[in-house]
């Protein structure tokens, strides 16, 4: 047995068996909860239910669950296994749509080879579902099952084999095309393959425009042409051709397209030499695909192929399909999954391809950059853009066409809403986003040759969220932007010849001149030493709102010019670090993360009303923990005395602020033990954690990320006269955009 055999049982077997669990959503730890969750409480939502059925999506989990059907006869590429083998399969399945969609699954295996059965079973299961996936059933019998539920049922009903291979393969299609420059009504396709992926690959492809006389569809046993006998039915019926093919081989010469949905090893060299130029070969077979990529491009370089293999290019994975289609049919309440719909995704998914990839999807995938071209022609699966695309387009066609029941109002809000199910950070960073670009603000990037930062200035225009200005040699900037395909009229400023820079060099001068700073070396500090100091005299002179800077230097280099042009606040003792991090439910800030290394108690009751601002400033009402090692006096030190003597500063400037202090960090973040505290002002959890001295604010904000997989946001600067923000050493475009935002509704906070 292989290392990749047992890696896969152990995967399956460790700890809770199998990959699935059922999770309450409500709470049931008292008489109270058990009350209401089972008798005599639920009796209330099954009165209602009774008197109106579709009252079920809203007082159960129907709209959000889908069964994931199988008989196992179809199971991946190794056949008929039977339904018990095929349930590891299902309860994957259930795993995708959750992972990518949030959509609930139960995977129902039944034992039966009769269609009629399994056809009774899921109308029998209309009450329990939203929607039903059928799964690694196999032809014929799968196109008779799916037709006659979709005739009988008020839910969608999708088989996944045939319309999720068919949907991600006509977008790679499509993008395909495009890039070889060839109109899909002139091309000659060949399908090898008359199962169920076949059957809807084809039918789809013709929906998008090939032409039927342009198609050749081929079996185990040769062509389907019209007049031929031996192994047909129906389905193979609608693809013969009039044609004098009779192999595999013959059709393959001179077609534009081979589409292989059949064994490993189907498609030979000498196919793929025969075939016109610039061919395009989907190889879908899994797990080994018709011809390796490898194999392919040794006949000739002008080849672009896809598999259905992650470990190369052009991946046809249908997960880039199912949990978003359902996710945009069962949001507006469809009561089927239609052609239009299914053309939808395609164009979604098409469209998607063609857009400039985040930093995030190519961190997903070891760092390696992916831009549209015969190497990626369809998105990636872990990108997080597929479902603000692929549901909205479900969704929308479905209303066009008329099956939907509970029609989507605000299109743009719903997006939001999908955001908003990747995470809390998502849904934390949307209200900031929003909140900036209601009043979008100039941002200066000292950086503004880094390619990170022109990405993040382009993505800022596009979005209406900031106002960028890039400093740094106009012509390296305007390469790079080239580079980059970026048109975006974004301001360039280069210090060595702006207009600006003698202006700034005399300001500089009368600030520091008493700080042993000469006009010449102000000259050559503005001129060519410091881009940072040059835009922190933007912003105090009122050229731009706000400075963002430090991702090419440590954090003392951008906090220090920032300090000796603009200053902190002048009745603060200091400036102070705040750091966001977001869990999968909550969101914590903590302070100082960044800045003062050893508090004083003043310092401390700074930190704590400062961030109390800032978290204010997003919305969120500020709970504030003053931590230590002591909770309320448990332990006498000098330490435990510095942070009480903090916590009551705090309430006398700042009496309103729900605060207290000092306590342990277990007692801030856990509601049953602070209950434990009745006379604290806090009665739940903390979302402000103020640690003693920056050693401890610094290890946890770094624990929780690289261990508790908190996504930390910041660090966002506190004190300042102007507001001025730190970028990390290493953050994304992603990163650098959430902290423009966060610098436009700062300066907003500071007007």
């Amino acid at each position: 047995m292989g290392k990749k055999f047992k890696d896969s049982l152990e995967y399956h077997s460790s700890g809770r068996k199998g990959k699935i669990e059922v999770i309450s959503t409500k709470p049931c730890q008292t008489a109270a909860d058990l009350s209401l969750a089972y008798s005599p409480g639920v009796a209330e939502p099954c009165l209602a239910i009774q008197k109106n059925p579709e009252d079920a999506y809203k007082y159960t989990a129907k709209g959000n669950l889908v069964a994931v059907v199988s008989n196992g006869t179809a199971v991946l590429g190794l056949g008929n296994l039977g339904a018990l083998a095929g349930k590891p399969v299902m309860e994957g399945k259930g795993i995708l749509f959750k992972r990518f969609a949030d959509i609930d699954v139960f995977d129902i295996e039944l034992d039966t080879e009769d269609p009629d059965e399994i056809i009774k079973a899921c109308q029998l299961l209309e009450p329990t579902f939203g929607g039903i996936n059928l799964e690694d059933i196999k032809a014929p019998e799968c196109f008779y099952i799916e037709e006659t539920l979709k005739k009988t049922m008020n839910i969608p009903v999708f088989h996944d084999d045939q319309h999720g291979t068919a949907i991600i393969s006509s977008a790679a299609l499509i993008n395909a095309l495009m890039l070889v420059g060839k109109n899909i009504e002139d091309i000659r396709i060949v399908v090898n393959g008359a199962g169920a992926s076949a059957n809807s690959c084809a039918k789809l492809a013709i929906a998008l425009g090939v032409k039927p006389n342009n198609m050749i569809m081929c079996d185990t046993k040769g062509v389907i042409y019209k007049g031929r006998t031996v192994g047909m039915n129906p389905y193979k019926e609608l693809f013969a051709a009039d044609t004098h093919f009779r192999t595999l081989e013959e059709a393959a010469v001179g077609a534009d397209v081979l589409f292989g949905l059949s064994a490993k090893g189907a498609f030979t060299k000498e196919m793929i030499a025969s075939m016109a130029p610039n061919p395009i070969i989907f190889a879908m077979a899994n797990p080994d695909p018709e011809i390796t990529p490898e194999d392919a491009h040794a006949v000739r370089k002008d080849v672009m192929i896809a598999t259905g293999r992650s470990d190369y290019p052009n991946q046809v994975n249908n997960v880039l399909g199912f949990p978003f289609i359902f996710r945009g049919a069962l949001d507006v309440r469809a009561t089927c999954i239609n052609e239009e719909m299914k053309l939808a995704a395609v164009h979604a998914l098409a469209s998607l391809a063609r857009e400039e990839v985040p930093e995030s999807v190519c961190k997903a995938y070891g760092n390696v950059k992916f831009a549209f071209g015969r190497d990626y022609i369809i998105p990636k699966p872990f990108d997080p853009r597929v479902l603000l695309h692929v549901a909205p387009a479900i969704a929308q066609a479905a209303m066009e066409t008329g099956v939907a029941r509970q029609p989507i109002e605000d299109m743009a809000k719903y997006i939001e809403h999908l955001e908003s199910t990747q995470g809390k950070s998502k849904e934390i960073m949307r209200m900031v986003i929003n909140k900036a670009k209601s009043d979008p603000k100039t941002i200066v990037f000292p950086e503004g040759d880094n390619e990170k930062i022109i990405r993040a200035a382009k993505e800022l225009v596009e979005e209406g969220i900031a106002n960028p200005i890039l400093i740094g040699d106009k012509k390296t900037i305007e390469q790079k932007m080239a580079e980059l395909h970026i048109e975006q009229d974004i301001p360039i400023i280069d210090p060595a010849d702006s207009e600006l820079t003698d202006k700034y060099i005399n300001e500089l001068y009368q600030l520091r001149q008493r700080k042993g700073l000469t006009l010449s070396e102000s000259g050559r500090i503005l001129r060519r030493k410091s881009r940072t100091h040059f835009g922190a005299m933007m912003v105090r002179m009122g050229d731009a709102d706000t400075l963002l800077g430090g991702i090419d230097t440590h954090y003392p280099e951008t906090i220090r010019p920032a300090l000796e042009v603009i200053g902190k606040q002048q009745e603060l003792s200091s400036v102070h670090g705040l750091y966001m991090m977001v869990t999968k439910n909550k969101v914590y800030f903590l302070a100082d993360t960044t800045v003062t290394i050893d508090p004083t108690a003043e310092e401390l009751a700074e930190t704590a009303i400062l961030a109390a601002e800032k978290v204010r400033m997003l919305d969120i009402e500020p709970r504030v923990a003053m931590l230590s090692f002591s909770n309320f006096g448990s332990v006498k030190h000098p330490q435990v005395d510095r942070v009480r003597k903090a916590t009551e500063l705090v309430k006398q400037r700042a009496p309103d602020l729900i605060v207290d202090g000092e306590m342990q960090a277990d007692t801030a973040v856990v509601p049953e033990l602070l209950e434990g505290f009745t006379f604290s002002k806090l009665k739940t959890d903390a979302n402000i954690l103020i640690f003693p001295d920056l050693t401890s604010g610094n290890i946890c904000y770094k624990l929780l990320h690289n261990l508790g997989g908190a996504e930390g946001i910041g660090p966002i600067l506190m004190g300042m006269n102007k507001p001025v923000h730190v970028l990390q050493r290493g953050d994304s475009v992603d990163d650098i955009v959430k902290m423009a935002a966060i610098a436009v509704v700062d300066v907003n906070n500071y007007e």
